[in-house]
């Protein structure tokens, strides 16, 4: 991309009313006007909110939001470049349901209040080989996660990489949170089980279905080199700070 094309992009989103652009005043001194009223403020309706993290082009979030009408979508990326086509969408359709948000992970905690987050999608993460504090399933992550999730909230994890995925595993298991899914080949084996499992039940099979009709870009590409989908669903409830987990990564990392 160059970078005028990247200017225009930029441009363009200071022009969409989906996409919320905090300062980097706002972020750091917690005091967003957003926080704790998207639902009255932005998306003007009480129903639950779900986050995206990493949400790059914002298809996954668009998709969701295309197909849940009863529920809020907000994806999260630091990319301006990225966010502009998922953003560009939801304001040219006039997604009631969908917004987007341009801001770092690390500062998640200053858009959200106690609460006011029904459920997180990782999708596609960057699995930090060897960088743990930097892994959104991190234990210094999972504090942050539980600053604003409702009670008995869910985190979705759907990945590529084998490393992030029996990381993540482990993570839950150490910390004892509730797993309602785990699966290493949604596309091949597990893919019934998915149905049979825990977050059938409490999400309901469409969003199982979702798990395989809705795709990022990455993962399209991913899906074309013959690589597995591994995807994981957990709550953060959890007393006390969370621990790194006991496990051997040099078994999964690539």
């Amino acid at each position: 991309m160059s970078g005028k094309d990247k200017l225009r992009k930029f441009r363009e989103n200071e022009g969409f009313s989906c996409l919320v652009q905090p300062s980097t005043a706002e972020v750091l001194g917690c005091d967003h006007r957003l926080k704790g009223r998207w639902n009255e403020d932005f998306f003007r309706n009480p129903n639950p909110v779900i986050v995206e993290l990493g949400c790059g082009k914002g298809e996954y979030t668009v998709d969701l939001g295309l197909r849940n009408p009863a529920f809020n979508y907000i994806g999260v990326d630091i990319k301006g470049a990225r966010l502009w086509k998922g953003a560009k969408f939801a304001h040219e359709h006039r997604l009631p349901n969908v917004g987007f948000l341009r801001t770092r992970i690390e500062f998640i905690e200053s858009l959200f209040a106690p609460g006011e987050v029904s459920e997180i999608w990782i999708t596609f993460a960057d699995p930090q080989i060897g960088r743990e504090k930097k892994r959104l399933t991190s234990p210094l992550f999972m504090s942050r996660y539980r600053n604003f999730l409702k009670p008995g909230g869910i985190i979705h994890l759907k990945t590529d990489s084998r490393y992030l995925h029996e990381y993540s595993k482990a993570m839950a298991e150490q910390n004892g949170l509730k797993i309602l899914a785990a699966a290493t080949d949604i596309y091949g084996t597990d893919r019934e089980r998915l149905y049979d499992s825990e977050i059938s039940s409490v999400c309901g099979r469409d969003a199982v279905d979702a798990l395989f009709q809705v795709r990022t870009f990455y993962e399209q590409q991913y899906l074309a080199q013959g690589l597995p989908i591994t995807y994981m669903a957990f709550t953060a409830d959890h007393e006390g700070p969370y621990v790194s987990p006991e496990w051997n990564p040099d078994e999964w990392e690539r």
